[in-house]
């Protein structure tokens, strides 16, 4: 699943910018493409300006240029529309495609994410824009992708986004009874008589800062609603530029480049109308191993648990940090094997030479200022681009074979933080992190899976933090553990439905059959305050919120060791069919979560890949050939690791035996063929 055109070997290089350098530097940079053995260039990203200097006017010839270069030296492009940054002239002539701030500021020309996605002129402009290019440029075989825009995101609060919100809710709830139902207006007197008393949340209705500056509202199911429709106003925008695609070239797959964990669009909506996904990926220094893996196992799980396109990452070093660290020896290397052990099908950067001014500037590239090819970044991007070349296909659109699945839900994430309570510590992807790092430290492969998908070949899920039980996800999980699987949620779980609206008849709603408990309270802990409890036999934090509850049905695993509810159950465990249902009433911390975890793992029979040790990842891939493991080293020491099987070592072109003891270096990476089954 990735680019098209029959693919037969790993995509290497980014985004190249030729128009903003003057054409003998074009000439230099093919040179240098060569030696750093770069096969692919995404192209005419942030153009948009140069294309079109007025409505009527469109001048193609740099980019003709351009495009009959890059060919001539044999090199793929994934094709920008450029509409990521609308023309000062558009902005002049059509101010109704500048956004709206949350207080009622209209922007100015500027910046990137500036375009409203409501706008009729953006909407007009912008997939015209696009039918124009792959009109332009529909013979050229070597276009194996379109990319739309850049980094759809933000938000406008203008005029036009708020009769477009109406119209949207008007169609999402029918009657402005039902819209009244699911808001629960009668609180506080917001009853709406008319479609027009819908307004949109903002700084000027139902929003504020609290004490501390973090955004909250008043009103959450309306607040809920406009997260959706926003990011559904610009998955519009996306789909608009698609379908102008599709029309020119209906054989070149569509994608656009997402973001990991970026809270304003529900990818997995965005998703189903992506012929590929395509991610940036921009971990921070301080960032773990298993943080930057997990946000490539969502990316390939909203694809559908398939291979993905790793569309930016930087060579060495970002520019928008408060530190731009650079990437250490070997950092850039291991990172980018990392991506691919997580399913990425293609690796590129940005940017393929650096600019000389505005913010970008100091951003890395593979090719610097300096203009030289006897960088240590330079050598380190040859380097990889040689050892990719003769890697081949051998792991292209390779699954990962999981029996594990984690929930996330964009739905859960702005309800948790839209709610007023229990406390402002409570966030919705710390949760998910507590359960993946352990996962990942057993070198257990894991699914990030959402609501509409299929829970049936999993021995095991984990929903942290199921704050939503959507209409019909509790018949779901019912199914799974009647099956014989096991489901592992938590505090907090169980409150509300798809509206934000609190499920009657007490905690954990829908879902209190399957977990055999009821939770009557939840005391909210401040920072510097924690309860305990036992768990075999060791002491372990119970942190943040402590859900005080009751059994009906399930077992207590462990309980509370002071405060009033003393004794009461924290962890419980409810048999129901074949399978079992885990509620744990707090958060704890990593030494609980990995001691927890693996007794889940231990028993539903899941092992890890194979057993390495701490600091070093094994990641599997499967394809039609066979397994492809990946070790990686993300220390600074040497590692040794046992092989359980014999395997061949795909870089080093070597064999080893069942039993034998390899050395990996520091930021060391190991790709193996046939270790795992």
């Amino acid at each position: 699943m990735g680019y098209g055109r029959n693919i037969k070997n790993i995509l290497y290089g980014g985004d190249y910018n030729p128009e903003q350098w003057p054409e003998d530097v074009w000439h230099e940079d093919m040179q240098i493409f060569k030696k750093a053995h770069i096969n692919i260039v995404t192209l005419n990203v942030f153009s948009w300006a140069a294309l079109q200097p007025d409505e009527d006017t469109y001048d193609f010839t740099k980019l003709d240029k351009i495009m009959e270069m890059v060919k001539e030296n044999g090199l793929k492009v994934c094709m920008a529309t450029s509409t990521g940054a609308h023309p000062a002239w558009m902005a002049r002539k059509h101010p109704d495609i500048l956004r709206t701030e949350p207080d009622g500021r209209k922007r100015k020309f500027g910046g990137r994410h500036n375009s409203c996605p409501n706008s009729p002129s953006y909407r007009y402009y912008a997939p015209k824009l696009a039918k124009k290019l792959a009109n332009r440029y529909k013979d050229y075989d070597n276009i194996v992708a379109w990319h739309v825009s850049n980094e759809f995101g933000g938000a406008c609060y203008c005029d036009n986004c708020e009769k477009a919100f109406r119209e949207w809710i008007k169609e999402k709830y029918g009657t402005i009874e039902e819209v009244n139902r699911c808001y629960n207006t009668s609180f506080w007197g917001h009853t709406f008589y008319d479609w027009e008393d819908i307004v949109l949340p903002d700084f000027l209705s139902e929003h504020f800062r609290d004490g501390d500056g973090r955004e909250r509202t008043m009103f959450q199911g309306i607040s809920l609603d406009y997260m959706r429709f926003m990011s559904d106003s610009m998955l519009e925008c996306f789909k608009l530029e698609y379908n102008m695609i599709k029309e020119e070239m209906p054989d070149i797959p569509v994608t656009t480049n997402l973001m990991g964990f970026y809270k304003n669009l529900d990818y997995q909506k965005w998703a189903k109308y992506m012929d590929f996904i395509s991610c940036d990926s921009y971990p921070a220094p301080q960032d773990s191993p298993a943080e930057v893996a997990l946000s490539h196992d969502l990316m390939r799980g909203i694809g559908g648990q398939k291979s993905f396109v790793l569309m930016e990452q930087t060579p060495s070093v970002t520019n928008w940090l408060p530190y731009n660290r650079l990437k250490r020896p070997g950092e850039m290397r291991l990172l980018s094997f990392q991506a691919a052990a997580h399913g990425a099908d293609a690796i590129q950067f940005f940017q393929m030479r650096k600019s000389i001014g505005a913010c970008e500037k100091f951003h890395g590239a593979v090719i610097d200022h300096a203009g030289r090819t006897d960088t240590r970044v330079f050598k380190e991007v040859e380097s990889l681009g040689e050892e990719l070349g003769r890697l081949g296909d051998v792991f292209l659109e390779g699954i990962t074979p999981s029996e594990t699945a984690i929930l996330f839900d964009w739905d859960n994430w702005w309800a948790v933080e839209y709610s007023a309570g229990p406390s402002i510590r409570m966030k919705y992807l710390d949760a998910i992190r507590d359960y993946y790092t352990p996962l990942h430290s057993l070198d257990i492969p894991v699914d990030i899976i959402g609501t509409d998908d299929s829970l049936g070949k999993y021995k095991v899920v984990f929903a942290p933090l199921l704050y939503m039980v959507k209409t019909g996800y509790d018949e779901k999980i019912r199914q799974f553990v009647a099956d014989g699987g096991i489901f592992v949620t938590t505090y907090f779980s169980g409150i509300v439905d798809e509206h934000d609206l609190v499920q009657k008849g007490g905690y954990p709603g829908s879902i209190r059959d399957i977990l055999g408990i009821w939770v009557e309270e939840q005391d909210a802990l401040p920072e510097g305050e924690q309860n305990e409890f036992i768990y075999h036999g060791k002491e372990y934090p119970a942190d943040m919120l402590c859900d005080i509850m009751h059994t009906e049905g399930a077992e207590c695993a462990s309980k509370y060791q002071k405060d009033f509810y003393q004794g009461t159950p924290v962890i419980t465990v409810n048999s129901y069919g074949k399978g079992k249902a885990w509620y744990v009433g707090t958060r704890s911390d990593g030494d609980f979560y990995k001691a927890f975890v693996k007794d889940i793992m231990n028993e539903a029979g899941i092992q890890g890949i194979m057993v390495t040790p701490e600091g070093v990842e094994a990641s599997v891939r499967k394809t039609a050939k066979g397994y492809v493991i990946f070790l990686l080293n993300h220390t600074d020491g040497e590692k040794e690791v046992v092989l359980e099987k014999g395997c061949k070592d795909l870089l080093e072109g070597c064999q080893y035996a069942g039993g034998q003891c390899i050395i990996i270096p520091p930021k060391g990476v190991k790709v193996l063929w046939g270790a795992w089954s």
